[in-house]
């Protein structure tokens, strides 16, 4: 009975379409000015249910809805698709509403007309919702614009503020995709690529990622760093405090906790009198203490174990950003955090690290988004990452980025003076030359010619050539002819400050001229300079005015940065002299009697001994490791 009674509706439905369609054409042939969308009435399905008389088939829907689904479906299907939804939402009303069988007809006509204004608010409703999504940034809707017109002007006027901020420090915009170095070395090698080396990582210590499950728990999501597994839960001992806003700019500094400031002192204590173990006993309690983190980072990287060495970092920049306030984010730019508070400088520290992590790892695009984030961190630079901002750019192949951040980045009027910028620039306009076909249409562009710029670079800094040749080191016999010229014979330009930088240029980016074309492009530049100079003598002692008056300080204003630093070579100490640093002087360790069923450690070193025995699956004799060793009984002999 239902199923007739349904296949009668749709009939009935089918037919008024149809009627409709036909007046909609005879409309639409007759030029009206009306849209047919608009003239077409809306019919409601449930006025072709006041046709049907026959209480006994309202009597008998419900009861045989449930056998007929299946012919109702076929039924439906046959609809035009502009109304299929709507007629479903129709027929679930009709069955869910669960009329009774000794109701009258006017018992019914109520329900249709509730369930009709109920789809008719709901329309309302949806309305309202696309109304309010197609205004955009504002997301006010009408309604909510004319009674509230006040706030609805604030905040507009604070967006246009928002906007107008991000102006000027888009050159400085952070990408947080760029942020993750797995993001970028799945583009490098693929991810079917990345995801065999991690299964086959994870393969290999695979009971002991069965034990850290049994304390696993979730960590907040991060834009700079992954959280390993195996840290332990953020325990909130850093946190960080709004100090002032000036200018639409926000000025933070982290606060530390009444715990973390004992353990703060206790670092301090160690850090005193060397005592590396003490530094370790400190992360025993507070595994998050972000300086004896950056300490034992530094001592993982003299021991050669850079693996580790990164994991220090990376969970240090972990605590660091769970800490941000909530108006702290790296990707407006409204923010300043100043390095002259003792807080905030194991931030810049763990950055820079992390940063060189990255460009060893061949992460480039990585490491050039944490070097922008460390430029809009404080203006000051602490850090001096303007001098290797062009490195990782060239080595990103960000070539009109590093144009547009010559220009932009503090007006851009002098950045060009920087010996770093100056060389860099001529090999960016050298490669977007190459790719672009623009060597020969400089008019086009509105740039100088990359043979230009790096004729100014030579003249301006003569002294790089010599250092460069020696550094690559260039092995060609015409540069022992360069060489032997009075104009790149000497080494020092009497300013100490320009010395310094260019030491730090000469560091970074040497192996960027190890490649051929550079190489040419370098050589034949210099032989320029030597056949220009020969014709117009002054040209020197001009080029020598301009270098005074940009470095015209006695003192070396950049002393505070240290040359190795920017250097790619990884320093390694003796063992001898790491084992000094490893004698605690209250009588150390080693009373290894004292520890029962400890496994031979006689070669392992005693603070990577103690630093793995905070990890869950490793029992090296401690009085909670009874149950670990019962569950794995062969965990501490692989170890």
């Amino acid at each position: 009975m239902s199923a007739r009674l349904l296949k009668k509706v749709l009939k009935e439905q089918e037919a008024a379409l149809q009627q409709e369609q036909q007046r909609e054409e005879e409309l639409y042939n007759g030029d009206e000015s009306e849209s047919p969308d608009s003239t077409a009435p809306f019919k409601n399905p449930f006025d072709l249910l006041d046709d049907e008389n026959d209480n006994d088939a309202v009597v008998d829907a419900d009861s045989d809805q449930e056998k007929d689904n299946s012919a109702d479906d076929s039924s439906i299907g046959n609809i035009d698709g502009k109304h299929t939804s709507m007629l479903k939402a129709t027929i679930n009303k009709v069955s869910v509403s669960g009329i009774k069988t000794t109701k009258k007809k006017k018992k019914k006509k109520k329900i249709k007309e509730d369930l009709s204004a109920s789809a008719e608010n709901d329309e309302r409703s949806s309305g309202l919702m696309l109304e309010d999504l197609s205004l955009g940034a504002s997301s006010y809707g009408n309604e909510q614009i004319a009674s509230h017109p006040a706030k609805v002007k604030s905040a507009k006027v604070y967006n246009d503020k928002i906007m107008a901020k991000h102006c000027k420090t888009s050159i400085l915009q952070i990408d947080p995709k760029f942020l993750r170095p797995e993001n970028e070395l799945r583009r490098i090698f693929g991810s079917k690529v990345v995801n065999s080396f991690e299964r086959s990582h994870h393969s290999g210590s695979s009971s002991s990622t069965y034990v850290g499950r049994r304390g696993s728990h979730n960590h907040r999501r991060t834009i700079l760093v992954s959280p390993s597994e195996h840290w332990p839960r953020w325990d909130g001992s850093l946190s960080m405090e709004l100090l002032e806003t000036k200018d639409e700019v926000h000025y933070f500094r982290y606060v530390q906790s009444s715990s973390y400031g004992q353990a703060q002192r206790a670092f301090e204590a160690a850090k005193a009198i060397h005592d590396l173990n003490g530094i370790a006993s400190i992360l025993l309690h507070h595994p998050y203490h972000v300086d004896s983190l950056i300490t034992l980072a530094e001592y993982f990287k003299f021991l050669g174990e850079h693996e580790r060495s990164a994991d220090a970092t990376a969970k240090c920049l972990y605590a660091l950003e769970c800490a941000w306030h909530p108006m702290f984010s790296p990707l407006l730019g409204n923010f300043q955090l100043k390095y002259v508070h003792e807080t905030n400088k194991p931030l810049f520290s763990a950055l820079f690290t992390h940063m060189k992590n990255m460009d060893r790892r061949g992460c480039h695009r990585s490491a050039l988004e944490v070097c922008k984030l460390l430029l809009s961190l404080d203006l000051d630079d602490p850090m001096g990452a303007m001098f290797c901002v062009d490195y990782y750019s060239l080595r990103a192949e960000e070539y009109s980025w590093l144009e547009r951040f010559s220009e932009e980045y503090k007006g851009g009027n002098s950045l060009w003076l920087f010996p770093n910028l100056s060389f860099s620039l001529a090999v960016c306009r050298f490669y977007l030359e190459r790719d672009e076909g623009l060597k020969d249409r400089k008019m086009d562009t509105g740039k100088a010619a990359s043979s230009d710029l790096i004729k100014q670079a030579l003249m301006l800094h003569p002294s790089v050539l010599k250092k460069l040749v020696v550094k690559v080191p260039l092995k060609d016999p015409a540069w022992t002819t360069i060489l032997k010229h009075s104009f790149f014979g000497p080494e020092q330009t009497g300013s100490p400050s320009l010395d310094h930088l260019i030491n730090i240029y000469v560091e970074r980016s040497y192996i960027l001229w190890r490649l051929p074309d550079l190489q040419k492009y370098l050589r034949d530049s210099a032989l320029l300079v030597i056949e220009t100079l020969k014709d117009k003598g002054n040209e020197a002692r001009d080029w020598a005015c301009v270098r005074k008056e940009a470095f015209s300080s006695v003192k070396n204003e950049y002393s505070h940065l240290l040359v190795s630093d920017f250097s790619d070579s990884m320093p390694t100490m003796p063992p001898d002299n790491l084992q000094d640093f490893m004698v605690d002087p209250r009588g150390g360790l080693q009373n290894r009697e004292e520890l029962p069923n400890l496994p031979d450690l006689s070669n392992r070193n005693v603070l990577s001994v103690l630093l793995e025995s905070v990890l869950p699956w490793i029992n090296y004799g401690r009085e909670d490791g009874d149950d670990i060793q019962h569950n794995h009984p062969d965990q501490a002999d692989e170890h």
